[in-house]
């Protein structure tokens, strides 16, 4: 993206933006950092949501100029790459493998859904994510060495982690919006009078039949631990 949030050509540079020193090198020192301009992006984003990041926005947060903030973050793009690390060094790394690979898949899939429900806009962000940058790295190796035992290749590790994070990512989107529509009663007690008379209407004999089972927790969490058991216990060829 451009300075003004439109997209750029260029993209980000993910050498540039993560081993090369951010900021003014010369002069006074400056009255704020990369680290708490992208600090108040977050706490924007999880406030009010992406939308609201805006680098005019973050400028007055932190109390700068907002020409001052390019030297720190050119556009929006790389201040949601930004964002996107950040939020990530929440993520525990030091944790060692169990050696049951499913077990800690599954671990590693709750703390990312802990920490999506942390920052909301995090599963539309990690889709334009276009790179990896320093604490993002570190989970993912914690995930391949927690692959080993799996026998699988680099590359199918790679996509059994990129596959987990993409469920977790849509599950969130699902779960929100979910709970969004459950602080609308009567939404919800329409849409149960719409399935129940589908179900009986005789035309939808397998719908029926799955209504009229046994019910299940139906809490996030408990809905969350079946689907990604589903997913987990699964995998494990190429």
């Amino acid at each position: 993206m451009t300075r003004d949030g439109a997209s750029g050509t260029g993209g980000v540079d993910p050498q540039q933006l993560w081993l090369v020193p951010s900021g003014p090198r010369r002069g006074r020192k400056p009255a704020f950092s990369r680290a708490a301009i992208t600090a108040a992006a977050v706490a924007v984003a999880d406030a009010e949501g992406l939308d609201a990041v805006t680098m005019r926005r973050v400028a007055s947060e932190v109390g700068a100029g907002v020409m001052s903030l390019y030297s720190y973050a050119p556009d929006k793009e790389t201040l949601l790459e930004l964002m996107v690390d950040h939020v990530s060094g929440e993520l525990p790394t030091t944790d060692a493998p169990t050696g049951d690979w499913r077990a800690d898949l599954k671990a590693i899939a709750h703390l990312q859904r802990a920490l999506m429900l942390r920052h909301p806009w995090l599963p539309g962000a990690l889709a334009a994510r276009r790179t990896l940058g320093p604490n993002a790295l570190a989970f993912l190796e914690r995930a391949l060495a927690a692959l080993r035992p799996t026998g699988l290749g680099g590359a199918a590790k790679l996509e059994v982690f990129a596959q987990l994070t993409a469920f977790v990512a849509g599950h969130i989107s699902y779960e929100i919006t979910q709970a969004a529509a459950a602080r609308s009663p009567d939404r919800a007690a329409a849409e149960a009078r719409y399935l129940t008379a589908v179900a009986t209407d005789g035309h939808h004999p397998e719908l029926a039949e799955a209504l009229s089972a046994p019910g299940r927790s139906l809490t996030p969490e408990a809905t969350f631990t079946r689907f990604l058991n589903r997913l987990v216990d699964g995998l494990g060829a190429e």
